[in-house]
C-alpha cells in the first residue's frame, strides 16, 4: 500500500525534530514538513486551512468546537506550553507591582481569543479575585498596529473591551493609555534588552511554580489538528500521527536529562529538565487527555466564561475517540 502523503505545519520545536526531519516515521503515511512562523502558521490554517495537519492556538480551535465546527480535529500533543504569569507586562517604575493591583486598570491585549490572555484571565478571575468587568480591556497588535481577531465572540455582559486598530500596545503601554500589556510575545523593547518595559513579576518562574502546584495546571498553548475532511477519509490517522509526536517528544525529554554530554546549547539543561521533573513527574511534557484534563477543563471553563465558546465544550469532545484510549498487550 501506498503511504498517504500529509502536509504538516507548524514550528521548529526540539521535541518535534525527530519527526519533522525523518529520523522517525508515521505508520502509512509520508509526512511533508513546513517550518514556519507561529503566527502564520496559526493565520494561514485558521482562515484558509491551508494543509492538512496544522499546530493551532488552542483558544481559536476551542472557539471554534463551541460552534460545532468539524472542519478540524485534534489529537492532544501539545507543542507549546508556557506558563503566563510571565506574560504581564508594565512600565518601568509602574506602581503596579502585583496582579491584585490591576483591578479598575486597562490592559493591552492582542486577541481576546489568544490562548495565553484566556489563561492569564482565568487566573485572575479565579486565583486573584479580580473579575473581567473590572478591567478595561484594549486590544492592539503587540508590536504592530492593525491586528484582528480571528473568531467570534460573545463577551460576557458588562466586560469593556475597546479595539484600536490605529496604534500597538507597546505605544499605547509608553504612552500612559494602558497600564500594562498582557500577551505571548513580548513587547519589543523586553526582547530588545531595553529597561523601559518590564515583567510584572521579576521572578516570574517561582509565581508560575507556585500556581502549578496550588491548581496542577500546566498551559497548554498550541495543539495539532487536521483538517477535517483528511480526518474522515482515513481515521486511522489521528492515533498513527499521535504515536510518531509521542515518540518525538520522548526522545527529546531523554536528551535534555542526559549530563554525560550537554545536547542543548545552555549550560545546566540537564538539570533544569531534572527541575521540570521533579515537579511534573517522570513524563514532564504530557501529551495525552488524561494526564492533562485538570489543564483542559479549567480551560474550557475559562473560555466559556470569557465568551470566547458559545457554549461549555467537553474534554471529549476536543478528540476523536481514536486516541481517546491505547490498546493495552
Amino acid at each position: 500500500m501506498n503511504a498517504l502523503t500529509l502536509t504538516f505545519a507548524g514550528s521548529d520545536y526540539e521535541h518535534m525534530r525527530d519527526l519533522t526531519r525523518g529520523d522517525i516515521g508515521v505508520e502509512g503515511i509520508d509526512l511533508r514538513y513546513l517550518n514556519l512562523q507561529i503566527e502564520e502558521t496559526f493565520f494561514r490554517f485558521t482562515k484558509f486551512r491551508e494543509w492538512d495537519v496544522s499546530e493551532m492556538s488552542f483558544g481559536k480551535y476551542i472557539a471554534l468546537k463551541s460552534q460545532d465546527d468539524d472542519s478540524i480535529t485534534a489529537i492532544p500533543v501539545f507543542p507549546s506550553r508556557v506558563f503566563r504569569q510571565s506574560s504581564l507586562f508594565v512600565p518601568a517604575g509602574s506602581a503596579i507591582k502585583d496582579a491584585a493591583d490591576l483591578r479598575g486598570k486597562r490592559i493591552g491585549i492582542p486577541e481576546w481569543a489568544q490562548t495565553a490572555s484566556i489563561y492569564t484571565r482565568g487566573w485572575l478571575v479565579h486565583n486573584v479575585g479580580i473579575p473581567l468587568q473590572e478591567i478595561e480591556w484594549v486590544q492592539a497588535g503587540v508590536n504592530q498596529p492593525g491586528r484582528q481577531e480571528k473568531v467570534q465572540l460573545h463577551l460576557p455582559d458588562g466586560v469593556s473591551y475597546t479595539p484600536r486598530p490605529d496604534r500597538s500596545l507597546t505605544d499605547l503601554l509608553l504612552s500612559g493609555e494602558i497600564d500594562c500589556v498582557m500577551a505571548a510575545h513580548p513587547p519589543a523593547p523586553v526582547e530588545d534588552g531595553s529597561d523601559e518595559i518590564v515583567h510584572l513579576y521579576a521572578d516570574y518562574q517561582e509565581v508560575e511554580e507556585a500556581y502549578y502546584r496550588d491548581t496542577g495546571i500546566f498551559p497548554i498553548m498550541h495543539v495539532v489538528a487536521i483538517r477535517g475532511d483528511v480526518f474522515r477519509a482515513n481515521r486511522w490517522i489521528a492515533m498513527n500521527l499521535f504515536k510518531a509526536f509521542e515518540e518525538a517528544k520522548d526522545r527529546a525529554m531523554a536528551r535534555a536529562l542526559e549530563i554525560t554530554a550537554t545536547r542543548m546549547p545552555f549550560a545546566w539543561c540537564y538539570e533544569g529538565a531534572r527541575r521540570a521533573q521533579r515537579l511534573f513527574g517522570d513524563d514532564f511534557f504530557p501529551y495525552g487527555i488524561e494526564k492533562n484534563r485538570t489543564t483542559l477543563e479549567a480551560f474550557l471553563q475559562y473560555g466559556f466564561e470569557q465568551g470566547v465558546c458559545r457554549r461549555r465544550v467537553a474534554v471529549e469532545e476536543l478528540f476523536p475517540e481514536e486516541v481517546q484510549s491505547e490498546f493495552r498487550v
